[in-house]
């Protein structure tokens, strides 16, 4: 379902399968629930170098999906502080590496670079906006986050969060569909 033909609501749980992923459309607003990772740009500097070197990533990225967010400390109480989206094209220099790796979704922020479009279409990965300044509200998702990896960076450590029912849209899917693209041509004005 395009853009143009309105948005249908969907359920998904991590990790996600590639007949999941095979499903979903530009423009479905997807509840995502299960496991997901966060990481940014020092984050993904580092994965690349593990890569590059050999050395196993910090978690198996394989069916998974990558939160591009520097969470804000929690405070007392909180399992997590503020976390809204990064802008993803931060990544985009890094993503090809996951997703040619089983990498299934990535959530974000904004436009993502033509060859990153055409890694997700050939290994089947989406991408989904989340909205931007809904920080505190997309935290109360966040049901544990635990850093798994490079906790030097601190904010930008690698996390593995459990969330419910975290909303996001399919920006991007497998068959080639941008919701930036049909949507700028829905409204366009003759």
């Amino acid at each position: 379902m395009s853009a143009g033909e309105g948005f249908r609501p969907v359920r998904v749980t991590t990790p996600l399968t590639a007949d999941a992923v095979a499903g979903l459309r530009t423009g479905d607003v997807v509840s995502i629930s299960g496991t997901i990772y966060t990481a940014r740009d020092a984050a993904h500097e580092r994965m690349a170098e593990a890569i590059a070197d050999g050395r196993p990533l910090p978690f198996d990225v394989a069916g998974q999906v990558l939160y591009f967010t520097g969470p804000a400390p929690a405070r007392p109480g909180a399992v997590i502080g503020s976390a809204g989206p990064t802008t993803a094209s931060r990544m985009d220099a890094w993503s090809p590496l996951l997703i040619e790796r089983g990498l299934r979704g990535m959530i974000g922020k904004g436009l993502r670079s033509d060859p990153v479009k055409a890694s997700m279409r050939q290994h089947g990965c989406v991408y989904f906006g989340a909205v931007e300044g809904t920080a505190a509200l997309l935290a109360q998702c966040v049901r544990s986050a635990e850093v798994i990896a490079y906790e030097d960076l601190d904010s930008e450590a690698v996390r593995r969060l459990v969330v419910e029912d975290f909303p996001a849209v399919v920006v991007n899917d497998v068959h080639g569909g941008d919701l930036y693209l049909e949507g700028r041509e829905r409204w366009r004005r003759s």
